[in-house]
């Protein structure tokens, strides 16, 4: 093993010595080196006279660039635009997040957690959360209504094998007691590993304000019996929340800095969040209870442990949108500009309660519950087919929608206006009515 990821893995040890032993072979290998980019920070500090260190061009004081570039980024110098990023990313910008992260959560505030480290997406931030925790043959404990490139992530990169429940209970909210048991039956090994999406890809489904208490008591009880947990919080979508019951918070901010045996992980980012899907500007940040003292070395180890990660695979995140994001969340419209978008696709939301719910619907799909997010669900009546109700509708009708099994449909209502949104399941209702006519 590497010497840097010995010294790293003596600070997480004294810290929590459980983090350390609920880390993959990877992640406790990972340290972030000291060859080039440590060097070429120290140089940008101290270097007065001339930097020869990093592999960019500079000219007249400036990163070398052309018109035909710079002219395409109005307000960015060429610094922000066009230089690397550090593989944590930038840190004017993490601390940004973080304080957001805590208007958003005030659970968090006084918990101890490390500085959000940047991704290239969320996406991005999921695999290098598998790539510090995850081995294969690791299980993975999820609702059954599922985005379905977690497949890809945890058991086709990782060789993980992901173990579902069922998402709602009998009354239509969170399955509690289905969760917990799914729970229970892989913590015989001693470790569970489990990841809930809220708002949840594809359904639109947040728990309400006392389901999510009761899913943190379950994670935090389990730790407190000896089971050692790795809690992944996919916070995708966060913010979009339509009902006063729905809760407002992360599960992150329920389970962070709690118990030794357990390990929280929040992976978030801009790209819904702030509307920008091409930026592809994640965050990920851990935290669990560590010995008293001892947080800020811990969590410094663990940031490296991320930053390293990063640079193993992608070097760093964009510089530019990363630049941009941080000037937009400086800028005094920010706030309100955020909830004027929210509060439009919360009407799109609303309006499709209504009409969904319309009893001529009913012989032919059913919602599931939604209150957050971009997505709602339909179940489609027992004989039509998801994928041929599917394609049928796009060739007749000239509607995308998604098939996600034999039998649910998802409708992304954040991409059609309001007043179509009548229109939209109208259509769905004839496609069935002529599938049902011809079978």
């Amino acid at each position: 093993m590497h010497p840097l990821a010995q010294e790293l893995n003596e600070t997480l040890k004294r810290g929590n010595s459980i983090f350390l032993d609920s880390l993959a072979a990877f992640g406790r290998e990972i340290f972030y080196p000291k060859g080039i980019l440590t060097q070429s920070a120290e140089a940008k500090i101290k270097a007065h006279r001339f930097n020869a260190t990093i592999g960019t061009a500079r000219e007249k004081g400036e990163v070398m660039h052309l018109h035909s570039v710079m002219d395409r980024f109005s307000g960015l110098t060429p610094d922000e635009a066009l230089n690397y990023a550090p593989s944590y990313g930038m840190p004017a910008l993490r601390k940004a997040w973080a304080e957001e992260m805590l208007k958003k959560n005030p659970g968090l505030v006084g918990r101890k957690m490390s500085l959000p480290v940047v991704t290239a997406g969320l996406t991005h931030g999921l695999s290098v959360a598998a790539d510090l925790f995850v081995e294969p043959g690791d299980v993975i404990v999820m609702p059954d209504k599922l985005w379905g490139n977690y497949r890809l992530i945890f058991e086709l990169r990782k060789g993980a094998k992901i173990k579902t429940f069922p998402l709602y209970n009998s009354d239509g909210g969170f399955n509690i007691k289905g969760y917990e048991e799914a729970l229970k039956k892989e913590a015989a090994s001693g470790r569970v590993i489990t990841l809930l999406n809220f708002p949840n890809n594809p359904t639109g489904y947040t728990p309400t304000a006392a389901e999510m208490k009761r899913i943190a008591e379950i994670l935090i009880n389990m730790a407190e019996s000896g089971t050692r947990v790795v809690a992944l919080s996919d916070d995708a979508y966060f913010g979009l929340f339509y009902e006063e019951d729905t809760s407002a918070e992360s599960l992150f901010a329920l389970i962070a800095d709690r118990h030794p045996n357990l390990i929280a992980v929040k992976l978030d980012g801009a790209t819904k969040e702030d509307f920008v899907w091409g930026f592809r500007v994640g965050f990920i940040t851990i935290s669990t209870r560590v010995a008293e003292g001892l947080e800020n070395s811990f969590y410094e180890a663990v940031e490296k442990k991320l930053g390293g990660t990063v640079r193993s695979n992608i070097s760093n995140a964009s510089a530019p949108s990363q630049a941009v994001l941080l000037h937009a969340m400086q800028d005094e419209r920010y706030e309100k500009e955020k909830t004027d978008k929210r509060n439009i696709l919360k009407r799109r939301a609303l309006k499709v309660k209504k009409v969904v719910n319309d009893k001529k619907y009913s012989d032919y799909f059913t919602p599931y519950p939604f209150n957050s997010g971009y997505f709602m669900c339909v179940r489609l009546r027992e004989g039509l087919d998801a994928e041929k109700f599917r394609k049928r509708l796009l060739e007749e009708e000239g509607i995308g929608v998604i098939s996600i099994d034999s039998t649910d449909i998802r409708i992304a209502f954040s991409s059609v206006e309001e007043e179509n949104i009548e229109e939209l399941f109208n259509a769905m209702l004839k496609c069935a009515l002529n599938m049902n006519h011809n079978s």
